[in-house]
């Protein structure tokens, strides 16, 4: 997108931006990134599995970006902007990709996620135009990360 944010898309912005304050979704998104850490779908059933506290921040998670993420594929904010700031639903994205197929198998829902799943498509193609080589550092560094969460779970 080469052009300015109108003031609609900038207060729109804002506003997606103000949810992540919200004291319940910012414990949500902590407790995501500290311990979502599922390589199949068992194992995210077995980390939050629905009903529990746990599959409800994970959901909180989840549709905050799916909500984010369809405004911006609706065009409602701007891509250049939601793009250069904020790039945390690509880190949900990068831990539910693989799994997400058989999850979308399972309820019978090939829509679950979907614009998250579009605008980390877009964004992976937006990053690497302007600073190639950014996602291949920030999976890496994600992958370190989860390897220091793990170690630090485990004594």
């Amino acid at each position: 997108m080469s052009t300015k944010p109108t003031y609609e898309q900038a207060q729109l912005h804002l506003q997606v931006y103000d949810q992540r304050r919200e004291a319940k979704l910012r414990q949500a998104r902590e407790w995501f990134f500290k311990n979502y850490f599922a390589e199949t779908f068992d194992d995210s059933a077995r980390i939050a599995a629905p009903g529990t506290e746990n599959g409800a921040l994970v959901m909180m998670v989840f549709s905050y970006w799916e909500q984010a993420c369809a405004l911006l594929n609706y065009g409602l904010l701007h891509e250049d902007l939601f793009f250069e700031t904020s790039g945390e639903f690509f880190r949900v994205w990068e831990r539910v990709k693989g799994i997400l197929g058989e999850g979308r198998k399972r309820f019978s829902n090939p829509l679950f996620l979907a614009q998250v799943e579009k605008a980390a498509e877009r964004f992976e193609a937006w990053s690497e135009s302007r600073t190639p080589g950014h996602i291949a550092a920030m999976r890496q560094m994600m992958k370190q990360m989860q390897n220091q969460l793990s170690t630090t779970a485990k004594a």
